[in-house]
């Protein structure tokens, strides 16, 4: 077979997509009245009636195919973090001080890597644009490691938004120049994520001490970080958490081995602190875990353990699944009518070139997904699979049957 034929073959097999064979549509509302780009933010009930990487989905103008492109609202994962080496690093006077010069662009969030335990001190940052220029005073942050009274340890400096070429430090507190082993610095994203809800629940039980929260989340749905809303009391803690997700257990999912897949692990702290310690004020929340999870293709349980030791039980108002919000974007005509198109499990995601040449336009139009319904014109695609697929057990009874008929011969001819 040439190789022009064995392409041909392949495109052959490859699922075109018809109006007939999806599932579920939803029209496009809220469309502009003139030509503009428009872009409509994917909803979970879509995932759940689609597939986890949005691959069956079709957007149609008036029965013609339109391109389009799924863009995130932020990146899912984030900036690697930079190492920035400290300079010239010593006391002055009874505070630790050193400079750092920093990389080229917008910054934030600054994390100090102390190699020292059981501390609280005050950091004052100050930066500039030359060595020898004049100073811009940031702030003052506080730092500090409590984990001996389990309130945990923070050493992020919380910078206003800065694009200084040299930062100075100065601590005063228990921190010699010895304890401080580097620093790190993250890029500013162009944009802050923006979440869209999946589950939630305010249904939590005690179990061993341990908080125990179950969610249960559609078929195909992602989900990228875990929000908890902590009740007043007890008004400040540190606790650990651990995420496990795998297959609801009314349906599970099997691999190409035929076993169940692994279930996934996250794990994380939550820290709530707002005291004043020897004179230092502190103020440090974080009720969010991240949890990066693409999707099962059957309905998944989140089970989320809240690890209280011997302390009051965290009291949960609520726990929520989130994920990042992803647009669909197109070219909108003036007073067209669109209508998305999904639940064709047989496709593959769509090659546009105008996913390759896609810029996102600042005054996009923002449209929404009406109300989903059933396919009026839905029929399943046809089973094109060979013979062999489709009535495996057949080949089992023929192979069977050969190896009979060859030891009946084989009899035959021993007892001759």
């Amino acid at each position: 077979m040439t190789l022009r034929a064995g392409c041909l073959l392949l495109a052959l097999a490859v699922a075109t997509p018809e109006l007939r064979y999806f599932q579920y549509e939803s029209p496009i509302l809220g469309t502009p009245s003139v030509a503009s780009q428009a872009c409509l933010t994917v909803d979970a009930d879509i995932f759940a009636h689609a597939d986890q990487r949005l691959a069956g989905l079709r957007l149609y103008r008036d029965g013609t195919e339109t391109p389009y492109v799924i863009r995130l609202s932020a990146p899912a994962l984030a900036t690697a973090a930079t190492p920035v080496n400290p300079l010239n690093l010593g006391m002055q006077g009874k505070e630790t001080v050193f400079d750092a010069a920093m990389p080229e662009g917008s910054y934030s969030d600054l994390s100090l890597e102390i190699a020292a335990q059981d501390f609280i001190a005050t950091v004052t940052v100050s930066g500039s644009h030359s060595r020898t220029g004049g100073e811009t005073r940031l702030g003052a942050y506080t730092i500090f490691d409590l984990t001996r009274q389990k309130l945990g340890r923070s050493t992020v400096l919380h910078l206003p938004e800065s694009n200084f070429d040299y930062l100075h430090f100065q601590i005063a507190g228990p921190i010699t120049p010895a304890n401080i082993t580097g620093l790190t610095v993250e890029r500013l994203p162009e944009s802050q994520p923006r979440y869209q809800f999946v589950a939630q629940s305010s249904q939590a039980a005690q179990s061993n001490h341990a908080t125990v929260v179950e969610l249960t989340v559609p078929a195909h749905v992602p989900v990228d970080r875990v929000v908890f809303t902590a009740g007043p009391e007890p008004a400040m803690f540190s606790r650990d958490v651990r995420i496990t997700v795998e297959p609801a257990p009314a349906k599970p999912a099997v691999d190409q081995a035929g076993l169940p897949p692994e279930p996934a692990i996250y794990s994380g702290n939550l820290l709530r602190l707002h005291r004043t310690e020897d004179g230092h004020r502190i103020d440090e929340e974080r009720l969010a875990i991240d949890a990066p999870v693409a999707g099962f293709d059957t309905p998944s349980r989140w089970t989320i353990r809240i690890e209280n030791g011997d302390d009051l039980p965290l009291s949960v108002s609520s726990v929520q699944l989130q994920m990042l919000a992803r647009e669909l974007c197109f070219e909108a005509a003036g007073n067209a009518r669109y209508t998305l198109f999904y639940g064709d499990p047989a496709l593959l995601a769509p090659q546009y070139d105008y996913s390759a040449l896609f810029t996102l336009h600042p005054d996009a139009a923002q449209v929404t997904a009406g109300a989903e319904q059933r396919n009026p014109i839905y029929q399943a695609r046809p089973d094109q699979r060979p013979f062999t697929e489709k009535h495996p057990a057949l080949l089992w009874v023929a192979l069977i049957a050969v190896i009979a008929l060859l030891g009946g011969i084989a009899l035959r001819s021993w007892s001759r």
